[in-house]
């Protein structure tokens, strides 16, 4: 499979020192709703996104843990970054539905790790794409689960 324009932007971006910083930053500029948890996408593979977020008063709720929200906005960013940047460029995609679980309470620097829970391919009918991705704390202690299905549809 060829590389799609955002991985191959992600892979010119992170050979400078800052540049998975600027990457996020970018994606964010395309995806404004997504800088108010200041995601650091710090992987991006074929089938694979890996980010993070800081712990910081902005995302934090009534107990201070990260919010809730702030969690789902986290998952929905990595599904989104990974089906961009592994889709055929015959497809195209938007996101259909979420389902979580909050496991634990979730405090500190919080580590995203979305893969499919399929093969992503060129197809001539939509489907659905699950995507599963889990929520670490700085101990590695999973805190949340999401299953993002995508909507995959062929280009017109």
């Amino acid at each position: 499979m060829s590389d799609t324009p955002l991985l191959k932007l992600y892979r010119k971006y992170t050979r400078y020192p800052a540049g998975h910083w600027l990457f996020s930053r970018a994606v964010c500029f395309k995806a404004p709703y997504f800088a108010s948890i200041r995601p650091t996408i710090r992987r991006l593979e074929h089938s694979l996104c890996e980010a993070t977020i800081p712990h910081r008063r902005a995302v934090q709720n009534h107990i201070g843990t990260v919010h809730a929200i702030a969690l789902c906005n986290l998952a929905e960013l990595c599904a989104g970054v990974l089906t961009d940047a592994s889709l055929p460029a015959d497809m195209r995609w938007i996101p259909k539905g979420m389902t979580v679980g909050y496991l634990k309470k979730a405090s500190g620097t919080m580590r995203a790790l979305a893969t499919p829970n399929i093969p992503i391919v060129s197809a001539a009918e939509g489907y659905d794409l699950p995507i599963n991705v889990d929520v670490f704390d700085p101990a590695g202690v999973k805190v949340f689960n999401a299953e993002i299905r995508m909507w995959l549809t062929p280009r017109r």
